[in-house]
């Protein structure tokens, strides 16, 4: 079979009417319960990744610093880099950079170069990926474990506060996610290529660790299927269609051979420090996070394989070719894996976002099968007759949590997206920006660095001169700020009420400095950690404090700058 066929197979497979959609499992006579067909779910997905690209915040600094700002540096030949770029290490590779370039070039050719729409164009772009990538997995759950999984985990995907955050974060780890969803689709359907060709491109492109969630599946196809040529083949070829590529594109731009998958893994794992260098946290940081991500879910995919196991004896009733514990093992050889690590962050746990949707839907429907197998109903035609109510009240749990969350970490923190669009309004606001037109204007951001959106929220060219960001490596920041701030014209600044000598409250200093724009921003430390974490009409108000994010202009009329070195 020809890459040609594979992509053929994807095609049909997204474009599934609702009723091909309905289990094989079950008997004839037995009517499935009605879900959606594949077209009409991507749309309802595609809309709500959407919105997520519209409103979601730059939640990571690693998301500005190794992947937004390389890739400005591709598109302008300026943008902020960090070590993890330099040939001495080479553990990024500038190919998965280079592939998110594409779009925006397109986007270039056709519309102009207007970076915030650049920004968003390519969050979009993700967007439509991300969907249907998800429309695939759904068809794959449909098929495999019936239209009852299939309907319950659709709500789950639409309104998780996790894929909410995942799905257009220019991260590796969220285009790992991406092909989870595929791998898993060709899995539970049965096109195996799909399943190789999405592993090998999440190992490669993505994340070297990915090669984690596929061991269970290679096994599967390997052992129990007895398709070793297959696999065997489909690897090579993949090896070909992405290994091959990458080296070539990292040869180009460090000027050498660098084979950055593998980089990444002597770094981490075979260095004494690894990651630990930038911050250690307790197990309960992720059982937190998966919490204020997908709230019951989370819990119910952990506790998914003792729970359908336990069920499956006592109904007598397994209607998949494959055992729950093979289904359920890469989620947990990924758990056992990433949460005894001390170095924790949220998005190490995207890879597995597909699993907490998949397997919480699946215990949902299992507790269905035990409770009409309980209460034995009479004359209920499907285990879902009497039993709706259990996924109706689970939904609206989910829901009511999920659309809390998000709109939570909406009104806390996208300030900063907010300010930097009011910074390319008064860019062009001749009342405002009074500089003459050849004078570099400077833009400083002090210790708001890791919350800077990226140089594509920076004016271009068309309407400053030139426009520096006056930042260096962290060490030096509060330095810079401190010592050369006659040097800003502009100062994006938090304006909190503690002052220290590195951190002044430049909004008090109306000698020196007007506030241009103001958005309020949540302060966290000042906050109840429950009501900050969700937001609850009238309470989050009262028990959350929020300040003011300002964009400042300097209203002196005299720069006296002398840099460190001219000292």
């Amino acid at each position: 079979m020809c890459l040609t066929n594979v992509i053929e197979e994807f095609w049909i497979a997204v474009s599934t009417k609702e009723s091909d959609l309905q289990d094989a499992s079950e008997p004839e006579p037995v009517s499935q319960p009605w879900t959606p067909g594949a077209y009409t779910a991507f749309k309802i997905i595609m809309s709500a990744r959407l919105c997520a690209a519209a409103w979601n915040i730059v939640g990571d600094c690693d998301e500005t610093y190794n992947y937004w700002e390389p890739t400005h540096y591709l598109m302008f030949g300026k943008g902020f880099q960090t070590w993890e770029y330099s040939p001495q290490f080479a553990i990024r590779s500038y190919a998965y950079i280079f592939l998110h370039t594409l779009p925006m070039r397109l986007y270039t050719i056709l519309f102009g170069q207007n970076k915030i729409m650049m920004f968003f164009f390519l969050r979009c772009v993700m967007a439509f990926a991300c969907a249907l990538c998800e429309i695939y997995f759904y068809k794959g759950v449909c098929k495999h474990f019936g239209s009852n999984t299939g309907r319950i985990m659709l709500c789950f995907l639409l309104l998780s506060a996790g894929m909410f955050i995942s799905c257009t974060a220019y991260l590796p780890s969220s285009f790992c996610m991406y092909m989870t969803y595929l791998a898993l689709g060709g899995w539970f359907l049965e096109n195996y290529q799909v399943t190789i060709l999405s592993t090998a491109a999440s190992t490669i492109l993505g994340w070297p660790f990915a090669i984690i969630l596929g061991i269970p599946m290679a096994l599967d196809i390997v052992i129990w299927r007895k398709q070793l040529k297959l696999f065997v083949m489909w690897s090579a070829i993949a090896l070909v269609v992405f290994l091959v590529p990458v080296v070539e594109i990292d040869r180009h731009y460090y000027g050498r051979l660098v084979i950055a998958p593998l980089n990444i893994v002597l770094y981490n794992v075979f260095t004494e420090h690894g990651p630990d260098l930038y911050g250690v946290e307790p197990l309960s940081y992720y059982l937190i996070n998966g919490f204020l991500n997908f709230n019951i879910v989370f819990f119910l995919a952990i506790i998914s394989l003792p729970l359908v196991i336990t069920i499956q004896y006592i109904v007598k009733n397994q209607n998949t070719d494959i055992p729950a514990w093979l289904f359920t093992a890469p989620m947990y050889l990924w758990i056992a894996v990433f949460f005894t690590r001390p170095h924790k962050e949220e998005r190490f746990l995207f890879p597995i976002y597909p699993f907490f949707i998949l397997l919480g839907a699946v215990s949902v429907d299992y507790i269905q099968k035990f409770w009409s197998w309980l209460f034995h109903y009479k004359g209920a035609y499907h285990y879902t007759d009497n039993t709706l109510w259990i996924p109706v009240f689970g939904g609206i749990v989910f829901t009511l949590l999920s659309v809390s969350r998000i709109v939570a970490l909406y009104q806390g923190y996208h300030a900063p997206l907010d300010l930097f669009v009011e910074l390319n309004r008064f860019a062009v606001d001749p009342k405002i920006h009074t500089l003459p037109p050849d004078k570099p204007v400077h833009v400083c951001i002090g210790k708001e660095w890791y919350r800077y959106p990226s140089s594509f929220y920076l004016p271009g060219d068309n309407n400053l001169h030139s426009l520096e960001l006056l930042w260096h490596f962290s060490i030096y920041l509060f330095y810079i700020l401190q010592t050369n701030v006659s040097r800003c014209h502009y100062l994006i600044d938090l304006d909190l009420p503690k002052e220290t000598e590195l951190e002044p409250r430049y909004a008090a200093n109306l000698e020196e400095w007007k506030v241009l724009a103001s958005v309020k921003f949540l302060d966290a430390s000042r906050s109840h950690r429950f009501f900050r974490a969700f937001y609850v009409p009238f309470l989050s108000d009262k028990f959350c404090v929020y300040e003011d994010y300002n964009l400042l202009r300097t209203t002196r009329t005299k720069k006296a700058y002398k840099s460190k070195t001219e000292r």
